[in-house]
């Protein structure tokens, strides 16, 4: 019974993550599929570039839900359970990244799944396991997209900080170190996501957003 209270749990939080709030918006506002424009994503950011603030604000609400109400269903069914309110919010953020609903054929034939790179949905897992979190990885994601003008960087921001954030708290106040887990492996599903942005960030071609990006529109 609790192996399938874990699987049930697990393959919910995926199709959680996997229900895409980008191209569902920008389709209804727009007519537009969010996926023919800029990365091709079906995130916070691409969603902005192609359907507008609002839009963009909604689907970030939505997918910050995905990751905390993943750890929500993990520790109403499962309280004892720490790695699985950790694994939750993963398998959303997979679903997010990788949606099954996303699903097309390259044109070589192959099949693929389309989705987001992960970012909100991992602010919305931190946030599910220590909700104070949200005080430390929103304004430094904040800053990295508005300030610095890179989007990409403020996703790659997040798993960084949730990291310092568990071991700090692991170290100083005895909460579990299983959650440092949670910001590792976040980390490494968004940087497998972002290999191409971090290719054009290293070559200086990544792809302006905020302030900058009015600024080089404007120049």
């Amino acid at each position: 019974m609790q192996a399938l209270t874990v699987l049930f749990v697990l393959l919910a939080s995926y199709i959680l993550g996997a229900v895409p709030y980008g191209y569902i918006i920008t389709k209804l506002s727009t007519g537009k599929d969010v996926r023919m424009y800029e990365s091709g994503r079906t995130g916070t950011t691409n969603t902005m570039r192609v359907a507008g603030l609002k839009a963009a604000l909604l689907t970030m609400l939505l997918d910050v839900f995905k990751g905390c109400g993943a750890v929500w269903l993990a520790h109403s069914l499962m309280p004892q359970s720490l790695w699985l309110q950790v694994l939750a919010p993963i398998a959303a953020i997979i679903g997010h990244n990788y949606s099954i609903f996303m699903l097309e054929r390259t044109e070589d034939g192959t099949m693929h799944l389309k989705g987001g790179a992960g970012g909100a949905t991992s602010v919305g897992g931190a946030i599910g396991l220590w909700w104070p979190s949200i005080f430390y990885i929103v304004p430094i994601s904040i800053g990295l997209w508005f300030g610095v003008g890179y989007a990409s960087l403020a996703t790659i921001s997040v798993g960084i900080v949730a990291i310092i954030i568990f071991a700090y708290r692991a170290i100083f106040e005895q909460a579990a170190w299983v959650y440092v887990a949670y910001g590792v492996l976040t980390e490494i599903i968004v940087l497998w996501s972002l290999r191409p942005n971090i290719k054009r960030l290293l070559n200086g071609t990544e792809r302006l957003v905020g302030w900058r990006a009015r600024q080089s529109h404007k120049a």
